[in-house]
């Protein structure tokens, strides 16, 4: 085996003298640019190739990271976005409530014995024959059962049917539990109004109980006559259409709330105010 190996190393040592000797007699006959043109033919395609590997690995590299950096520069971008958006939200919610605290300024310069706890709607349960929504506040605010809750404006939103100690909640003028002594301002007649959901009517009040001489006009607005809960003259809506209840005898008026439900979120309950 030992042999073997010997005359292997043997037989490349002769032929790597035959090349050493075959380029040294080349190189004396043709020169050392021939030698070179050689060695650049084997070696041009061997830099060509890592040339274009060079390449492709920095277009992926730069691709990698581009792409990173970009993703950052987006995240960020958006996180901007987000803050300037809530910014804007927030000042257009703070401007809604200035708006609200100027006009229940009027309201208090209007009726001087009237106290308010102010509160926001936190959730709505309504369904057909139903419509109530929770308040954050309760007891320990001075809120109680029976308290009456309105917008800005005076506009009755409706009635506290259950408080909590840091929660209430609200039965709108809309549900047909609830019934209020009203009248029409511009004539006096009076009537009761109750959530008109019975007469298919969803979204609207409805004033029953009117004499049959009572003559009734679009836009007439419907105020609470006053009582021990109710006080008195505040807005409850406006007449849209009207008619004969089903004994044929009294009128009814079809009313739109004066408050505008869809876009309520902050009411204010009168927690005192000088009976009649």
């Amino acid at each position: 085996m030992k042999g073997r190996t010997s005359a292997r190393v043997k037989v490349i040592l002769v032929v790597a003298l035959i090349l050493a000797v075959v380029t040294a007699i080349t190189s004396a006959l043709f020169g050392v640019t021939w030698a070179e043109r050689a060695v650049q033919t084997v070696l041009t395609p061997i830099r060509s190739g890592f040339s274009s590997l060079t390449r492709q690995i920095e277009r992926y590299y730069d691709y990698i990271f581009g792409y990173e950096a970009l993703e950052a520069k987006n995240e960020y971008l958006q996180q901007r976005i987000n803050e300037i958006e809530n910014s804007e939200r927030n000042a257009a919610a703070l401007e809604r409530e200035n708006e609200r605290l100027r006009e229940l300024l009027e309201l208090s310069k209007q009726n001087e014995d009237y106290q308010f706890c102010d509160a926001y709607i936190i959730s709505w349960d309504s369904s057909s024959w139903k419509s109530t929504f929770t308040i954050g506040k309760g007891t320990n605010a001075g809120l109680e059962v029976g308290m009456v809750a309105v917008t800005s404006q005076g506009q009755v939103v409706g009635l506290l049917t259950e408080v909590g100690s840091n929660w209430s909640t609200v039965t709108t003028i809309l549900d047909t539990s609830l019934e209020i002594s009203a009248s029409i301002a511009s004539s006096g007649h009076t009537g009761v109004v109750q959530g008109a959901y019975a007469s298919g009517e969803e979204g609207k009040l409805r004033l029953n109980y009117l004499p049959s001489e009572a003559v009734l006009r679009n836009n007439d607005q419907v105020v609470t006559t006053g009582s021990a809960v109710y006080p008195k003259d505040l807005i409850l809506g406006y007449v849209i259409d009207a008619g004969y209840d089903e004994t044929g005898v009294a009128k009814y008026a079809l009313l739109e709330p004066a408050a505008d439900f869809d876009t309520l979120e902050q009411i204010f309950v009168i927690t005192h105010f000088a009976s009649e």
